[in-house]
């Protein structure tokens, strides 16, 4: 959420910054919003003091007699008393609007992100490995003979509809396998904190992670009021709310393997085929807390963990800065990492990393105390997937798939597979 003293000190600089986004200006009505609040809180303090003073004349007139005078004052004590109750009741309405209107507007870009109306102004930063190439036609995941077996998306229709998968033997076994890799690797070489949250969360945490009120119709609601997270970035990051940091706890490096789920709204016949879009799916996330003066370098080192976990695979990948008009409600600026899929033929996201300034912390009132002394300000927060697991088990089918319908898996998967790296065109590991 953004600071409204910011948008009074310099409204063009806010519209010329929305307007990167493709959005129209704000500022008037926000700052005639802020307007109506302070007029209206400055009345009922004045409406106040005028009230405090005639209190205390009351007494006197009463004391020496004085009935017109202590009627009089009788009338303007209650009449300040109504006009304090109104002055404060439309303060409270203007500040409601104007936090509901402060909502709905996404984050302001970063001044080195690249401007842009959509994917194809996205600028490539980095590239890794050289897709392969084979002496077949590439298949996509669920045409390899020896993943059919393991990925049944017909029961799964059975039991939930479209957009699930169920994931049996090898190839489930695969899919963990991967889940568990990249969180060892995490905490024993990158440094993070593991972390196993709830999955299901109230609306402060959604509204605390800029994923309400804007975004409701993506994600899933139970009858009991519990959202499900779309991500675990929403329970890591909330789990800071209203706390007031020590700086020398800062950075704070989390990571957690959940469920997570979308509703996919708006995502009619997109990726039909294929696990490649569901409902419900595992990611290994990131997030970091970090001082303001670092969420940059820790942005880079954020994605630099990423890509580390496809290098180690051996998955060609690219990584691109997404430009203004393509990037997420929330974010300053955001690396996403797409990997080589051959059975598509071209690059697919498989990590998105964003560093969204104080954007969050402002919302859920995330705040450090300096080392040196002074006023707590609001911290930096981040967040990234490492990887979507799901994605990545694509990845690892499509690249390490061989003419007769087996996948050679990579092998640093080794530890975790039993030494077993061959998926057999019957389905079998190894």
């Amino acid at each position: 959420m953004h600071d409204i003293r910011t948008i009074r000190d310099d409204p063009a600089a806010f519209d010329a910054a929305l307007a990167r986004r493709g959005l129209a200006p704000v500022s008037a009505d926000l700052l005639a919003l802020d307007e109506t609040r302070r007029r209206a809180i400055t009345g009922a303090e004045a409406a106040l003091a005028d009230r405090n003073a005639a209190s205390k004349q009351v007494g006197a007139a009463k004391a020496a007699g004085d009935d017109a005078e202590f009627e009089r004052l009788r009338v303007l004590v209650a009449a300040k008393k109504d006009e304090i109750a109104a002055l404060e009741d439309e303060a409270r309405k203007a500040d409601e609007a104007l936090r509901a209107a402060l909502l709905e507007i996404p984050n302001l870009p970063d001044a080195d992100v690249p401007d842009g109306k959509d994917e194809a102004d996205n600028v490539e930063i980095a590239r890794w490995g050289e897709p392969a190439t084979f002496d077949f036609a590439a298949k996509e995941h669920f045409e390899i003979a020896g993943v059919i077996p393991g990925m049944d998306f017909e029961t799964a229709a059975k039991l939930s509809g479209s957009r699930f998968v169920l994931l049996r033997g090898a190839v489930a076994r695969i899919h963990r396998a991967l889940a568990q890799f990249m969180l060892d690797t995490h905490v024993a070489e990158n440094g993070l904190m593991e972390h196993m949250t709830p999955v299901l969360v109230r609306d402060d945490a959604m509204l605390g992670t800029d994923k309400l009120p804007k975004f409701g119709d993506d994600s899933f609601l139970t009858r009991e009021g519990y959202w499900l997270i779309p991500t675990s970035e929403v329970t890591l990051t909330y789990s800071i709310a209203g706390d007031v940091l020590d700086e020398a706890a800062l950075p704070r490096r989390m990571v957690a393997h959940t469920l997570c789920f979308r509703s996919e709204a708006g995502s009619a016949g997109r990726d039909t085929a294929g696990m490649l879009r569901q409902h419900q799916f595992e990611k290994v996330e990131m997030v970091s807390v970090t001082h303001p003066d670092r969420s940059r370098a820790e942005l880079d080192r954020m994605t630099r963990c990423a890509e580390g976990i496809l290098e180690r695979l051996g998955l060609p990948y690219r990584t691109v800065v997404l430009c203004t008009g393509d990037m997420g409600f929330g974010a300053r600026r955001t690396h996403d990492i797409e990997v080589w899929l051959p059975g598509q033929g071209t690059y697919r996201e498989i990590s998105s990393c964003s560093t969204t300034g104080d954007f969050q912390a402002r919302r859920m009132n995330a705040r450090f105390r300096p080392a040196g002394g002074g006023k707590p300000d609001y911290v930096h927060t981040l967040n990234g997937s490492s990887l979507a697991v799901g994605r990545c088990l694509i990845a690892v089918l499509e690249n390490g798939q061989r003419a007769d319908g087996s996948v050679a898996l990579p092998e640093v998967l080794g530890p975790w597979l039993g030494g077993r790296l061959t998926l057999t065109a019957e389905g079998e590991l190894v």
